[in-house]
């Protein structure tokens, strides 16, 4: 006789399990960390023993925990696999769905797809955006365009583009730039992009500070926007001095909207990925696109000189 599974609580436990965590988890399933806590509380209740064992910066499963973690995962995992077998038949053999976060898909790949449709007529894209939150799956797109250090356990990952990064602003901001960078970031507000964490050293301008030598004695209120491409239209708008990163700011720096009004320029230790299933590299229509993408990276703008 089958019983009535309370399939939610059963997955954000599985989240919290693999994500190592209820913050993590509950940024992949896109629910608040105490809607996940509560779930998993009320499993254990329904099954009536402890399945974690709870830590101040992260929980593990218990041996009766980490079994059924399995079992969900493994259960999850065909029903995955059904429907997106399923959605596959929908989308068609001429359509490709890319998933990216939305400042890459505004400023770099949206100004570049008219390339693809001219190459590839019989093909279309469809593009969704994410947070960047949580691991890029195949339910969601047949390719992924992801921004991180490339990890990415059992799927395929090549590094499309590197990331540098250095100060960026409006012509008319640097028309009466001083000698020293610190001095123009001293009198200047500086935007600052909301980033997700995905450990290591994020691109922020402290890290740029850092890397590069500069101290930075800025004591003007900060200007914050949620996405990326919010900060490049705000640089070009002259509400401030961005910190670039090469790819998103690539273009307008090549058609004049942004200058680089000083030569420090720091290595970002994250980059964009084409992430997919191995067995996805050889669809034709899914070749295509890789292909054509990693010839637009590679004849991407050199970076100006500054002005």
């Amino acid at each position: 006789m089958s019983i009535n599974l309370p399939y939610g609580a059963l997955r954000a436990f599985e989240a919290v399990v693999r994500c190592n965590g209820f913050s993590a988890a509950a940024d992949e399933l896109g629910v608040s960390q105490s809607a996940v806590s509560q779930h998993v509380k009320s499993l254990e209740e329904w099954l009536g023993q402890d399945l974690l064992i709870r830590g101040a910066r992260q929980s593990r499963p218990t041996d009766d925990g980490a079994l059924l973690a399995r079992a969900i995962r493994d259960g999850l995992g065909r029903i995955s696999d059904v429907c997106t077998t399923l959605r596959d038949r929908r989308r068609g053999d001429n359509t490709i769905v890319i998933s990216c976060l939305p400042g890459f898909a505004f400023t770099w790949l949206f100004p570049r797809l008219l390339h693809f449709d001219l190459a590839h007529p019989d093909l279309a894209l469809s593009i969704t955006t994410n947070t960047g939150h949580g691991p890029f799956t195949a339910r969601d797109a047949d390719i992924g365009i992801c921004y991180g250090f490339g990890h990415h356990p059992d799927l395929h990952a090549e590094r499309l583009l590197e990331e540098r990064l250095f100060p960026v602003c409006a012509p008319a901001l640097a028309t009466s730039a001083p000698s020293r960078i610190e001095t123009f970031l001293a009198q200047n507000t500086l935007l600052h992009d909301a980033l997700a964490d995905f450990g290591g050293s994020q691109p922020t301008w402290e890290f740029w500070a850092r890397e590069c030598g500069v101290s930075i004695n800025n004591h003007m209120p900060p200007r914050q926007f949620d996405q990326s491409h919010m900060v490049v239209h705000g640089a070009i708008q002259g509400l401030g001095v961005a910190l670039g990163r090469e790819p998103l700011v690539i273009d307008a720096l090549t058609e004049g909207k942004l200058v680089r009004p000083y030569p420090q320029i720091a290595q970002s230790q994250l980059a964009y990925w084409l992430v997919c299933p191995t067995h996805a590299r050889d669809i034709p229509k899914n070749r295509a696109f890789l292909e054509w993408i990693k010839t637009e990276a590679a004849h991407q703008p050199s970076l100006p000189d500054i002005s």
